[in-house]
């Protein structure tokens, strides 16, 4: 029975370690781009609605997506779609800074640094909930 648990315990720590690796390297590559691409303020034109998943038994929430547009140096107005949610709607004509890609326009994303925050606070929660489950395994009875 000990070892279905460690195996099982073995499974969720890699599949949680691996779902951390890839959020920390989407991060990483938003940002550096971020650091090569212009800034601009975008005005809000309108939302996008979505839902939160209600994972973990908790309900879904409604949440907002903000659609954006800015002028290119070109003099191109380009529209995009945030990618960071909001539990309120945004107010349409109020101002959110993006990046974009000065070879692409179209590809644009809004800078917010909740990634990292998100992940340095549920890393060491993690880690601690990894060390008791495994703690509580190892005094399982056999």
């Amino acid at each position: 029975m000990k070892t279905i648990l460690y195996v099982v315990w073995a499974v969720f720590f890699l599949c949680a370690a691996a779902a951390f690796m890839v959020t920390t390297r989407k991060a990483r590559t938003r940002d550096q781009q971020a650091a090569t691409w212009p800034r601009i303020q975008a005005t809000v034109t309108g939302h996008v609605g979505g839902w939160t998943n209600g994972g973990g038994g908790s309900t879904r929430n409604r949440r907002y997506f903000a659609t954006y547009q800015f002028t290119d140096p070109a003099g191109t107005v380009v529209a995009g779609k945030s990618d960071v949610s909001k539990a309120a709607a945004p107010i349409q004509g109020s101002f959110i800074e993006v990046s974009y890609n000065p070879a692409d326009p179209k590809q644009s994303f809004q800078n917010a640094g909740q990634t990292k925050l998100l992940v340095g606070c549920l890393l060491p929660l993690f880690a601690a909930f990894a060390v008791a489950s495994l703690y509580l395994i190892s005094v399982f009875p056999a």
